[in-house]
């Protein structure tokens, strides 16, 4: 029977607990509770979408304090989850456009991969929403999204390279088979 402020500073304090242990790898718990990463119930993904106003993307107000954007040189997130994907979208820009901010833990995924999930998901973004019929071929209300192509076209003319690929050591040859119809 608590109040609603009771409940908030509840969940407050349990979410805010997590983070003293947030240095303790998921490998290091995985192997504690004899488990691996693709059977791991716990592999912790999070979705955000922010949508902001344009009075408030130089300056922020919360509580009485005035926040202002600073720029650091290097930008740096800390992954509070091992892989973090916030959608950011200012209704009231003039270039109507999503932008998308990938965050993942170093302890599961190295630069290249994280690059590569980065590129895909753009390459399905591009499919759903892209007005250029060559890369947008599909009837975006029907289709289920299990029949988007997560193969980069650069991947796509690499295999089609190998597949069709001919030695010149390799000749025409082959069993020539009659039939005799009766």
């Amino acid at each position: 029977n608590w109040s609603f402020n009771e409940l908030v500073q509840h969940v407050r304090e349990k979410c805010l607990s997590i983070l003293e242990h947030s240095h303790y790898s998921l490998q290091n718990i995985l192997g504690d509770n004899g488990l691996n990463q693709s059977n791991a119930s716990f592999f912790e993904t999070m979705l955000k979408f922010t949508n902001v106003s344009e009075e408030y993307v130089d300056r922020l107000c919360w509580s009485g304090i005035d926040l202002e954007n600073v720029t650091l040189e290097q930008p740096y997130e800390v992954a509070l989850f091992d892989f973090m994907l916030s959608f950011i979208y200012n209704s009231r820009s003039k270039n109507n456009r999503l932008s998308f901010n990938l965050i993942c833990s170093s302890d599961l995924f190295d630069r290249i991969t994280a690059v590569s999930i980065n590129r895909r998901l753009l390459y399905c973004l591009e499919q759903l929403f892209s007005s250029n019929q060559m890369i947008s071929q599909m009837d975006t209300c029907v289709t289920p999204i299990s029949k988007l192509n997560l193969i980069l076209p650069e991947e796509v003319e690499e295999i089609q390279a190998v597949i069709f690929l001919r030695s010149n050591s390799i000749v025409d040859q082959g069993m020539i088979v009659y039939f005799k119809c009766i």
